[in-house]
């Protein structure tokens, strides 16, 4: 990791020996025996953890361990049960935390969401803080466009200050909500000159494979200065390759710790988990004999030049490239959900019609289901119960007899909840009390149940835990196993390696390369990703000949 890892090296060999920080004194943050009940069931049991002072310390659970509920412990959005401290710098911090405890303190959090403001500028979001401090008579914007540069260029971050948030990429944005949480930190540092904390909550997610070395450069730099960070993710490999210390925790305690140095990922694995995982070969289709379920021709959108492709029934089909090749685009355009700039489609031998006169309610009808990337915004409606997630395409066949069937209702959706392992398996629930994985299980059994003829998703394991994974690929796969097609986006080679029978991969929006057969590895989707910005298509050569 070069010069940037070798300043890791240095500052955490001060931390031990004679510096501030040294581990022989006091840890940044200590936690002591935090547990926290809800009604009769414990989500957190006793968990304990110390953050050394220039330390990236990685915190990886599966879905429902208790990650969330620690790191609301620590903002302070939930009350801890008695017996449990937390320390700060050798100050005990009185519990449950109070808002300006974190800032006083010098302590921040990077939520998934980023918690920027879309419709104001860089400047106003990276100088909130600042800008809203009632003590001050007058804003200064000189002298704030002025440390927005500052802080911008500290970390090398091309921005313009005055450039809208919602215009930004996702990189970008993620950068700056970190920038903003570390300048916040260092504010406090310079009263106190004590080193903070900044808890990054699954920031990588969205990110390329490039924003996520930005991502990481950042964090590096952040540890050079002393401070240190939580680094919370489901990603094994980031997180072996940006921690120094590693805690799991599973069912809501500490399933133990680990150094980066004797980290592998079947260790991390077996500790998330509980046990060993052994992938499953599944049994590669020979997909020149598959008929054909549904053939696109000319399909364009926003990003996608017109491309022709087809999926077998029983098929398992990726699609990938990277971020903003196009592939991403293509399970909105067949479901109707954006609207195609050309395209026609033939299903089961049926006659083709025009792609631009589908609607998503036509798809549906069709026997065709979408599940977005956007679990949250497009997916997933978070005010509502799980029963009413589950049921929200087909609530009509519970109203019968001019009633709701609402009994009916829950009892099918603790059923599916059952088959699909959602934990808790409680029906009323919000879907905003489950953990992302769980959410995502309840979104998957929606659809499923349907029993689809063309299933179409966007990044189905995006924060999903690994033991989750197995269990939403086993029920692709066996769903493909009785005839269903699915076309799977994803930005994750490995996922796609594992689970399908042919990738495409895109560039510049159109589809560059076929990957099927003995190729069809992580290596060769991911070689051929990278490969794909310059080199001719092989899939149109290979087509026109």
């Amino acid at each position: 990791m070069g010069q940037a890892s070798a300043q890791i090296s240095t500052v955490a060999d001060q931390a031990v020996t004679d510096g501030p920080g040294a581990r022989s004194a006091l840890p940044v943050l200590s936690v002591k025996n935090l547990s926290k009940s809800f009604g009769g069931s414990k989500a957190l049991r006793n968990v304990s953890f110390d953050v050394m002072p220039g330390e990236v310390h990685g915190l990886l659970g599966k879905n429902g361990s208790g990650k969330s509920t620690l790191v609301k412990i620590l903002a302070g959005f939930h009350a801890p049960d008695d017996g449990g401290e937390l320390t700060f710098n050798g100050e005990k911090v009185s519990l449950p935390v109070r808002a300006d405890d974190c800032r006083r303190l010098g302590m921040a959090f990077v939520h998934q969401n980023l918690g920027l403001v879309p419709s104001l500028t860089v400047l106003e979001n990276l100088r909130v803080a600042q800008l809203t401090d009632v003590r001050r008579p007058f804003i200064n914007w000189a002298a704030e466009d002025e440390a927005a540069r500052r802080a911008l260029t500290r970390f090398g971050l091309d921005i313009d200050p005055h450039e809208r948030v919602d215009r930004l990429s996702p990189v970008q944005r993620a950068l700056l909500a970190i920038v903003r949480a570390f300048e916040d930190i260092e504010a406090v540092r310079a009263v106190t000159g004590k080193p903070g904390l900044v808890l990054l909550d699954e920031p990588t997610p969205f990110l390329p494979a490039s924003g996520v070395a930005q991502l990481f450069a950042l964090v590096r730099s952040i540890t050079s200065a002393g401070c240190s960070v939580i680094f919370i993710s489901h990603d094994i490999d980031e997180v072996m390759e940006i921690t120094d210390n590693i805690t799991v925790l599973r069912d809501g305690t500490k399933a133990g710790e680990l150094t980066r140095a004797d980290a592998t990922h079947g260790k991390i694995v077996e500790m998330i988990v509980g046990k060993s995982i052994a992938k499953v070969d599944r049994i590669k289709l020979d997909v020149a004999t598959l008929p054909a379920y549904a053939r696109f021709t000319s399909l364009a959108g926003k990003m996608l030049q017109p491309i022709d492709f087809q999926v077998g029934k029983g098929e398992i089909l990726g699609l990938t490239g990277l971020i903003g090749s196009g592939y991403e685009e293509v399970p909105y355009l067949a479901f109707g959900a954006r609207p195609a700039q050309s395209g026609r489609m033939e299903i089961d031998g049926r006659p083709a019609f025009e792609q631009n006169t589908l609607t998503p309610r036509a798809a549906i009808d069709m026997g065709f289901a979408l599940l977005p990337g956007d679990r949250q915004g497009a997916s997933g409606v978070d005010s509502l119960s799980i029963v009413d997630n589950m049921f929200l395409p087909d609530v009509g066949r519970f109203f019968r007899g001019g009633r709701m069937r609402n009994g009916e209702m829950v009892r099918e959706a603790r059923a599916l909840g059952a088959v699909f392992e959602v934990r808790p398996n409680q029906p009323d629930l919000k879907l905003s009390a489950l953990s992302g994985g769980n959410a995502q299980k309840v979104l998957i059994a929606r659809w499923m149940n349907r029993s689809p003829t063309l299933l179409l998703l966007d990044e189905p394991t995006q924060g999903v835990d690994v033991g989750t994974r197995q269990q939403i690929f086993a029920a692709l796969r066996k769903a493909a196993s009785e005839g269903m097609s699915i076309i799977c986006a994803s930005s994750e080679a490995e996922q796609l390696a594992e689970i399908c029978d042919r990738v495409l991969v895109f560039a510049k929006g159109r589809i560059c390369d076929e990957i099927s057969g003995e190729r069809l590895t992580k290596d060769e989707i991911s070689e051929a990703c990278y490969a794909s910005a310059g080199v001719s298509s092989r899939h149109e050569a290979s087509t026109a000949s």
